[in-house]
Protein backbone atom coordinates (compact mmCIF):
# COMPACT_ATOMS: atom_id res chain seq x y z
CA UNK A 1 0.00 0.00 0.00
CA UNK A 2 1.43 3.37 -1.03
CA UNK A 3 1.98 6.08 1.59
CA UNK A 4 -0.49 8.31 -0.26
CA UNK A 5 -3.18 5.63 -0.14
CA UNK A 6 -2.44 4.96 3.54
CA UNK A 7 -2.73 8.64 4.38
CA UNK A 8 -6.02 8.85 2.48
CA UNK A 9 -7.38 5.84 4.39
CA UNK A 10 -6.69 7.45 7.76
CA UNK A 11 -7.82 10.87 6.60
CA UNK A 12 -11.21 9.56 5.42
CA UNK A 13 -11.62 7.45 8.57
CA UNK A 14 -10.88 10.23 11.05
CA UNK A 15 -12.95 12.74 9.06
CA UNK A 16 -15.91 10.34 8.99
CA UNK A 17 -15.62 9.76 12.74
CA UNK A 18 -15.34 13.50 13.48
CA UNK A 19 -18.34 14.16 11.26
CA UNK A 20 -20.34 11.55 13.15
CA UNK A 21 -19.37 13.20 16.45
CA UNK A 22 -20.45 16.61 15.14
CA UNK A 23 -23.77 15.24 13.91
CA UNK A 24 -24.33 13.59 17.29
CA UNK A 25 -23.65 16.87 19.10
CA UNK A 26 -26.04 18.78 16.86
CA UNK A 27 -28.82 16.21 16.70
CA UNK A 28 -28.66 14.62 20.15
CA UNK A 29 -28.52 11.14 18.59
CA UNK A 30 -26.21 8.55 20.23
CA UNK A 31 -22.68 9.13 19.01
CA UNK A 32 -21.77 5.44 18.90
CA UNK A 33 -24.65 4.73 16.52
CA UNK A 34 -23.54 7.47 14.14
CA UNK A 35 -19.90 6.32 14.34
CA UNK A 36 -21.01 2.85 13.34
CA UNK A 37 -23.08 4.20 10.44
CA UNK A 38 -20.18 6.36 9.26
CA UNK A 39 -17.97 3.28 9.05
CA UNK A 40 -20.60 1.41 7.05
CA UNK A 41 -20.88 4.38 4.70
CA UNK A 42 -17.16 4.67 3.89
CA UNK A 43 -16.43 0.93 3.95
CA UNK A 44 -17.16 -2.21 1.98
CA UNK A 45 -20.92 -1.96 2.58
CA UNK A 46 -21.08 1.62 1.28
CA UNK A 47 -18.84 3.77 -0.87
CA UNK A 48 -15.81 1.49 -0.65
CA UNK A 49 -13.45 4.33 0.25
CA UNK A 50 -11.77 2.52 3.16
CA UNK A 51 -10.48 -1.05 3.23
CA UNK A 52 -9.04 -1.84 6.69
CA UNK A 53 -7.21 -4.94 5.43
CA UNK A 54 -4.98 -2.63 3.37
CA UNK A 55 -3.19 -1.91 6.66
CA UNK A 56 -1.94 -5.50 6.66
CA UNK A 57 -0.23 -6.58 9.87
CA UNK A 58 -0.31 -2.98 11.02
CA UNK A 59 -4.07 -3.29 11.57
CA UNK A 60 -3.64 -5.60 14.56
CA UNK A 61 -0.93 -3.43 16.09
CA UNK A 62 -2.82 -0.18 15.60
CA UNK A 63 -6.08 -1.56 16.94
CA UNK A 64 -4.34 -3.18 19.92
CA UNK A 65 -2.56 -0.01 21.02
CA UNK A 66 -5.65 2.17 20.66
CA UNK A 67 -7.83 -0.36 22.49
CA UNK A 68 -5.28 -0.48 25.33
CA UNK A 69 -5.64 3.30 25.66
CA UNK A 70 -9.44 3.03 25.81
CA UNK A 71 -9.33 0.28 28.46
CA UNK A 72 -6.68 2.15 30.46
CA UNK A 73 -8.92 5.19 30.50
CA UNK A 74 -11.82 3.00 31.63
CA UNK A 75 -9.79 1.63 34.53
CA UNK A 76 -8.50 5.11 35.35
CA UNK A 77 -12.03 6.45 35.83
CA UNK A 78 -13.58 3.33 37.35
CA UNK A 79 -15.47 4.15 40.53
CA UNK A 80 -17.27 1.53 42.60
CA UNK A 81 -18.49 3.14 45.82
CA UNK A 82 -19.95 0.79 48.39
CA UNK A 83 -19.79 -2.97 48.91
CA UNK A 84 -23.22 -3.45 47.36
CA UNK A 85 -22.07 -2.13 44.00
CA UNK A 86 -18.91 -4.26 44.03
CA UNK A 87 -21.02 -7.33 44.80
CA UNK A 88 -23.39 -6.45 41.97
CA UNK A 89 -20.57 -6.18 39.42
CA UNK A 90 -18.93 -9.40 40.61
CA UNK A 91 -22.14 -11.42 40.56
CA UNK A 92 -23.26 -10.14 37.16
CA UNK A 93 -19.82 -10.85 35.69
CA UNK A 94 -19.66 -14.41 37.04
CA UNK A 95 -23.23 -15.32 36.12
CA UNK A 96 -22.91 -13.88 32.64
CA UNK A 97 -19.63 -15.73 32.15
CA UNK A 98 -21.42 -19.00 32.86
CA UNK A 99 -24.94 -18.49 31.53
CA UNK A 100 -24.30 -16.19 28.57
CA UNK A 101 -21.38 -18.22 27.28
CA UNK A 102 -23.36 -21.47 27.18
CA UNK A 103 -26.53 -19.87 25.83
CA UNK A 104 -24.56 -18.03 23.15
CA UNK A 105 -23.02 -21.27 21.91
CA UNK A 106 -26.46 -22.92 21.62
CA UNK A 107 -28.02 -19.90 19.88
CA UNK A 108 -25.15 -19.50 17.41
CA UNK A 109 -25.23 -23.21 16.50
CA UNK A 110 -28.98 -23.83 16.35
CA UNK A 111 -30.14 -20.47 14.99
CA UNK A 112 -27.21 -19.04 13.03
CA UNK A 113 -25.86 -22.36 11.76
CA UNK A 114 -22.28 -22.09 13.06
CA UNK A 115 -20.36 -25.23 13.87
CA UNK A 116 -19.98 -26.01 17.55
CA UNK A 117 -16.32 -24.90 17.73
CA UNK A 118 -16.87 -21.68 15.79
CA UNK A 119 -20.04 -21.02 17.83
CA UNK A 120 -17.97 -21.26 21.01
CA UNK A 121 -15.51 -18.68 19.64
CA UNK A 122 -18.42 -16.40 18.72
CA UNK A 123 -20.02 -16.68 22.15
CA UNK A 124 -16.74 -15.78 23.87
CA UNK A 125 -16.13 -12.81 21.54
CA UNK A 126 -19.56 -11.25 22.28
CA UNK A 127 -19.48 -12.13 25.96
CA UNK A 128 -18.42 -8.72 27.22
CA UNK A 129 -20.36 -5.51 26.85
CA UNK A 130 -18.22 -2.76 25.42
CA UNK A 131 -17.11 0.07 27.74
CA UNK A 132 -16.29 1.96 24.54
CA UNK A 133 -20.02 2.16 23.80
CA UNK A 134 -21.53 1.84 27.28
CA UNK A 135 -19.60 4.81 28.66
CA UNK A 136 -20.65 7.31 25.94
CA UNK A 137 -24.27 6.17 26.26
CA UNK A 138 -24.23 6.49 30.06
CA UNK A 139 -22.64 9.94 29.85
CA UNK A 140 -24.96 11.18 27.12
CA UNK A 141 -28.18 10.18 28.88
CA UNK A 142 -26.79 11.25 32.29
CA UNK A 143 -27.74 7.96 33.91
CA UNK A 144 -28.09 8.38 37.65
CA UNK A 145 -25.08 7.04 39.58
CA UNK A 146 -23.96 4.55 40.53
CA UNK A 147 -25.92 2.45 38.00
CA UNK A 148 -23.71 3.78 35.22
CA UNK A 149 -20.62 2.75 37.19
CA UNK A 150 -21.95 -0.80 37.44
CA UNK A 151 -22.56 -1.03 33.69
CA UNK A 152 -19.12 0.39 32.86
CA UNK A 153 -17.38 -1.89 35.37
CA UNK A 154 -19.13 -4.96 33.97
CA UNK A 155 -17.71 -4.21 30.53
CA UNK A 156 -14.22 -3.56 31.88
CA UNK A 157 -14.25 -6.89 33.70
CA UNK A 158 -15.84 -9.11 31.06
CA UNK A 159 -14.43 -7.69 27.82
CA UNK A 160 -10.80 -8.72 28.51
CA UNK A 161 -12.02 -12.08 29.86
CA UNK A 162 -14.06 -12.69 26.70
CA UNK A 163 -11.16 -11.73 24.42
CA UNK A 164 -8.71 -14.04 26.20
CA UNK A 165 -11.23 -16.90 26.29
CA UNK A 166 -12.03 -16.43 22.59
CA UNK A 167 -8.33 -16.59 21.71
CA UNK A 168 -7.87 -19.80 23.67
CA UNK A 169 -10.94 -21.37 22.07
CA UNK A 170 -9.56 -20.34 18.68
CA UNK A 171 -6.22 -21.98 19.48
CA UNK A 172 -8.09 -25.08 20.61
CA UNK A 173 -9.97 -25.11 17.31
CA UNK A 174 -6.79 -24.65 15.28
CA UNK A 175 -4.95 -27.35 17.19
CA UNK A 176 -2.48 -24.99 18.87
CA UNK A 177 -3.90 -25.85 22.30
CA UNK A 178 -4.82 -29.29 23.59
CA UNK A 179 -7.61 -30.22 25.97
CA UNK A 180 -9.80 -28.32 28.37
CA UNK A 181 -7.09 -28.48 31.00
CA UNK A 182 -4.80 -26.48 28.73
CA UNK A 183 -7.67 -24.06 28.13
CA UNK A 184 -8.19 -23.49 31.85
CA UNK A 185 -4.47 -23.05 32.52
CA UNK A 186 -4.14 -20.67 29.59
CA UNK A 187 -7.10 -18.59 30.76
CA UNK A 188 -5.80 -18.26 34.30
CA UNK A 189 -2.22 -17.57 33.25
CA UNK A 190 -3.08 -14.89 30.69
CA UNK A 191 -5.67 -13.17 32.82
CA UNK A 192 -3.64 -13.50 36.02
CA UNK A 193 -0.38 -12.63 34.31
CA UNK A 194 -1.92 -9.60 32.60
CA UNK A 195 -3.49 -8.31 35.81
CA UNK A 196 -0.26 -8.84 37.77
CA UNK A 197 1.84 -7.02 35.15
CA UNK A 198 -0.75 -4.24 35.02
CA UNK A 199 -0.70 -3.79 38.80
CA UNK A 200 3.12 -3.62 38.92
CA UNK A 201 3.40 -1.26 35.94
CA UNK A 202 0.53 0.86 37.24
CA UNK A 203 2.23 1.24 40.62
CA UNK A 204 5.56 2.16 38.99
CA UNK A 205 3.86 4.69 36.73
CA UNK A 206 1.96 6.19 39.66
CA UNK A 207 5.21 6.57 41.58
CA UNK A 208 6.92 8.22 38.61
CA UNK A 209 4.04 10.67 38.22
CA UNK A 210 4.02 11.40 41.93
CA UNK A 211 7.75 12.03 42.15
CA UNK A 212 7.93 14.31 39.10
CA UNK A 213 8.50 17.90 40.25
CA UNK A 214 5.33 19.97 40.05
CA UNK A 215 6.94 22.42 37.61
CA UNK A 216 6.91 19.78 34.85
CA UNK A 217 4.04 20.38 32.43
CA UNK A 218 1.12 17.99 32.25
CA UNK A 219 2.17 17.30 28.65
CA UNK A 220 5.29 15.50 29.87
CA UNK A 221 3.19 13.44 32.27
CA UNK A 222 0.88 12.50 29.41
CA UNK A 223 3.79 11.44 27.19
CA UNK A 224 5.27 9.38 30.01
CA UNK A 225 1.91 7.70 30.68
CA UNK A 226 1.38 6.78 27.01
CA UNK A 227 4.95 5.55 26.64
CA UNK A 228 4.69 3.26 29.66
CA UNK A 229 1.22 2.04 28.66
CA UNK A 230 2.12 1.16 25.08
CA UNK A 231 5.38 -0.51 26.13
CA UNK A 232 3.53 -2.56 28.74
CA UNK A 233 0.89 -3.62 26.20
CA UNK A 234 3.52 -4.64 23.65
CA UNK A 235 5.48 -6.70 26.21
CA UNK A 236 2.30 -8.40 27.44
CA UNK A 237 1.27 -9.35 23.90
CA UNK A 238 4.76 -10.66 23.23
CA UNK A 239 4.83 -12.79 26.38
CA UNK A 240 1.15 -13.81 26.66
CA UNK A 241 -1.12 -12.91 23.70
CA UNK A 242 -4.28 -11.03 24.71
CA UNK A 243 -2.96 -10.43 28.23
CA UNK A 244 -2.42 -6.79 27.30
CA UNK A 245 -6.14 -6.10 27.67
CA UNK A 246 -6.50 -7.07 31.35
CA UNK A 247 -3.12 -5.46 32.00
CA UNK A 248 -4.36 -2.14 30.59
CA UNK A 249 -7.45 -2.19 32.80
CA UNK A 250 -5.46 -3.13 35.91
CA UNK A 251 -2.84 -0.44 35.29
CA UNK A 252 -5.57 2.15 34.83
CA UNK A 253 -7.25 1.17 38.09
CA UNK A 254 -3.97 1.46 40.02
CA UNK A 255 -2.96 4.79 38.47
CA UNK A 256 -6.48 6.12 39.02
CA UNK A 257 -6.04 5.74 42.79
CA UNK A 258 -2.84 7.81 42.93
CA UNK A 259 -2.65 11.01 44.99
CA UNK A 260 -1.53 13.85 42.73
CA UNK A 261 -2.24 17.54 42.43
CA UNK A 262 -2.29 17.30 38.63
CA UNK A 263 -4.25 14.05 38.39
CA UNK A 264 -7.52 15.61 37.23
CA UNK A 265 -5.93 17.52 34.36
CA UNK A 266 -3.94 14.49 33.19
CA UNK A 267 -6.96 12.20 33.42
CA UNK A 268 -9.01 14.58 31.29
CA UNK A 269 -6.33 14.59 28.58
CA UNK A 270 -6.23 10.80 28.59
CA UNK A 271 -10.02 10.69 28.35
CA UNK A 272 -9.93 12.99 25.32
CA UNK A 273 -7.33 10.76 23.66
CA UNK A 274 -9.48 7.71 24.41
CA UNK A 275 -12.44 9.45 22.75
CA UNK A 276 -10.24 10.16 19.74
CA UNK A 277 -9.25 6.48 19.65
CA UNK A 278 -12.94 5.50 19.61
CA UNK A 279 -13.61 8.06 16.87
CA UNK A 280 -10.88 6.43 14.76
CA UNK A 281 -11.53 2.78 15.57
CA UNK A 282 -15.28 2.51 15.22
CA UNK A 283 -15.46 3.73 11.59
CA UNK A 284 -12.32 1.78 10.69
CA UNK A 285 -13.61 -1.55 11.98
CA UNK A 286 -17.17 -0.98 10.77
CA UNK A 287 -15.74 -0.32 7.31
CA UNK A 288 -14.69 -3.98 7.21
CA UNK A 289 -18.32 -5.16 7.31
CA UNK A 290 -19.74 -6.37 3.99
CA UNK A 291 -23.33 -7.22 3.19
CA UNK A 292 -22.00 -10.40 1.58
CA UNK A 293 -21.10 -11.62 5.08
CA UNK A 294 -24.34 -10.44 6.70
CA UNK A 295 -26.93 -11.49 4.13
CA UNK A 296 -26.29 -15.29 4.28
CA UNK A 297 -27.09 -15.21 8.00
CA UNK A 298 -30.69 -14.24 7.24
CA UNK A 299 -33.35 -14.47 9.92
CA UNK A 300 -31.33 -17.13 11.71
CA UNK A 301 -28.61 -14.61 12.53
CA UNK A 302 -31.13 -11.96 13.52
CA UNK A 303 -32.99 -14.38 15.79
CA UNK A 304 -29.70 -15.47 17.38
CA UNK A 305 -28.89 -11.88 18.34
CA UNK A 306 -32.44 -11.22 19.53
CA UNK A 307 -32.27 -14.26 21.80
CA UNK A 308 -29.08 -12.87 23.37
CA UNK A 309 -30.66 -9.42 23.76
CA UNK A 310 -34.17 -10.32 24.91
CA UNK A 311 -33.71 -13.61 26.78
CA UNK A 312 -30.13 -14.42 27.75
CA UNK A 313 -29.02 -11.00 29.05
CA UNK A 314 -32.16 -10.26 31.11
CA UNK A 315 -32.14 -13.79 32.55
CA UNK A 316 -28.46 -13.58 33.57
CA UNK A 317 -28.93 -10.14 35.16
CA UNK A 318 -32.13 -11.29 36.90
CA UNK A 319 -30.43 -14.32 38.44
CA UNK A 320 -27.29 -12.35 39.37
CA UNK A 321 -29.23 -9.63 41.21
CA UNK A 322 -31.37 -11.94 43.35
CA UNK A 323 -31.06 -10.77 46.96
CA UNK A 324 -29.51 -7.42 46.07
CA UNK A 325 -31.30 -4.14 46.89
CA UNK A 326 -32.31 -3.40 43.30
CA UNK A 327 -35.85 -2.57 42.28
CA UNK A 328 -37.45 -3.75 39.04
CA UNK A 329 -36.54 -0.53 37.20
CA UNK A 330 -32.80 -0.97 37.69
CA UNK A 331 -33.00 -4.68 36.85
CA UNK A 332 -34.95 -3.93 33.70
CA UNK A 333 -32.50 -1.28 32.47
CA UNK A 334 -29.43 -3.37 33.29
CA UNK A 335 -30.99 -6.35 31.56
CA UNK A 336 -31.59 -4.28 28.43
CA UNK A 337 -28.40 -2.24 27.94
CA UNK A 338 -25.59 -4.48 26.70
CA UNK A 339 -24.08 -3.07 23.48
CA UNK A 340 -20.94 -4.65 22.08
CA UNK A 341 -18.04 -2.42 21.14
CA UNK A 342 -14.62 -1.97 19.63
CA UNK A 343 -12.82 -4.86 21.33
CA UNK A 344 -15.53 -7.21 20.06
CA UNK A 345 -15.17 -5.88 16.50
CA UNK A 346 -11.37 -5.96 16.62
CA UNK A 347 -11.19 -9.53 17.92
CA UNK A 348 -13.72 -10.72 15.34
CA UNK A 349 -11.82 -9.13 12.44
CA UNK A 350 -8.48 -10.56 13.49
CA UNK A 351 -9.80 -14.02 14.36
CA UNK A 352 -11.72 -14.42 11.10
CA UNK A 353 -8.47 -13.79 9.20
CA UNK A 354 -6.75 -16.58 11.13
CA UNK A 355 -9.65 -18.95 10.54
CA UNK A 356 -9.67 -18.21 6.81
CA UNK A 357 -5.91 -18.77 6.60
CA UNK A 358 -6.37 -22.14 8.34
CA UNK A 359 -9.18 -23.10 5.96
CA UNK A 360 -11.81 -23.40 8.69
CA UNK A 361 -15.39 -23.29 7.41
CA UNK A 362 -17.55 -20.57 8.88
CA UNK A 363 -14.90 -17.84 9.23
CA UNK A 364 -16.93 -15.36 7.16
CA UNK A 365 -20.14 -16.27 8.98
CA UNK A 366 -18.38 -15.77 12.33
CA UNK A 367 -17.32 -12.23 11.45
CA UNK A 368 -20.71 -11.49 9.92
CA UNK A 369 -22.57 -12.69 13.01
CA UNK A 370 -20.32 -10.71 15.36
CA UNK A 371 -20.83 -7.51 13.39
CA UNK A 372 -24.56 -8.20 13.16
CA UNK A 373 -24.52 -8.44 16.97
CA UNK A 374 -22.70 -5.11 17.19
CA UNK A 375 -25.04 -3.45 14.68
CA UNK A 376 -28.19 -4.62 16.42
CA UNK A 377 -27.09 -4.03 20.01
CA UNK A 378 -25.51 -0.62 19.36
CA UNK A 379 -28.28 0.50 17.02
CA UNK A 380 -31.34 -0.71 18.93
CA UNK A 381 -30.09 -0.28 22.49
CA UNK A 382 -28.21 2.94 21.73
CA UNK A 383 -31.36 4.56 20.36
CA UNK A 384 -33.69 3.26 23.07
CA UNK A 385 -31.49 3.68 26.17
CA UNK A 386 -32.35 7.32 26.84
CA UNK A 387 -36.13 7.00 26.33
CA UNK A 388 -36.18 3.88 28.51
CA UNK A 389 -34.13 5.55 31.26
CA UNK A 390 -36.45 8.57 31.15
CA UNK A 391 -39.58 6.41 31.41
CA UNK A 392 -38.08 4.45 34.30
CA UNK A 393 -36.99 7.62 36.11
CA UNK A 394 -33.29 6.72 36.06
CA UNK A 395 -31.93 9.94 34.57
CA UNK A 396 -29.78 11.98 36.94
CA UNK A 397 -31.44 15.15 38.15
CA UNK A 398 -28.30 16.63 39.71
CA UNK A 399 -25.26 16.20 37.39
CA UNK A 400 -22.80 16.83 40.19
CA UNK A 401 -24.28 14.21 42.49
CA UNK A 402 -21.72 11.56 43.35
CA UNK A 403 -22.12 7.81 43.43
CA UNK A 404 -21.68 7.85 47.19
CA UNK A 405 -24.48 10.39 47.60
CA UNK A 406 -26.79 8.30 45.47
CA UNK A 407 -25.84 5.25 47.48
CA UNK A 408 -26.62 6.99 50.77
CA UNK A 409 -29.97 8.39 49.62
CA UNK A 410 -31.00 5.04 48.21
CA UNK A 411 -31.92 6.47 44.80
CA UNK A 412 -30.19 3.70 42.88
CA UNK A 413 -28.53 1.09 45.08
CA UNK A 414 -28.76 1.10 48.83
CA UNK A 415 -26.89 -0.77 51.46
CA UNK A 416 -29.24 -3.11 53.35
CA UNK A 417 -27.58 -2.10 56.59
CA UNK A 418 -28.64 1.53 56.07
CA UNK A 419 -32.26 0.87 55.12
Amino acid sequence: MTPERLGLLWGITVFAGAGARLLAALSGLPGVVLLLLSGLLIGRSGLGLVEPLDLGEGLETTVGLLVSLVLFDGGLNLRLPGDTIKATVLRISLLRLLLSLGAGILAAHWLAGLGWSVAAVYSAIVLGTGPTVVTPIVQQIRLAPPLGDVLEAEGLVLEPVGAVLALLLLELLLGDLYGWRGLAIGLLSRLGGGVLIGIVVGWLLAELLRRLPSEHAVGLRLQLTLGVLFLMFAICEWLLPESGLPASVAAGVVVGRRPSTQAAELDELIRELARLAITMLFPLLAADVSWAELSPLGWGGVSCVLVLMLLVRPAAVGVATIGLPLDWRQRLFMGWLAPRGIVTAAVASLFSIRLEQAGILGAGRLQGLVFLTILMTVGIQGLTAQPLARVLGLIQSEPEESGEAALQTGQILSDPGQQ
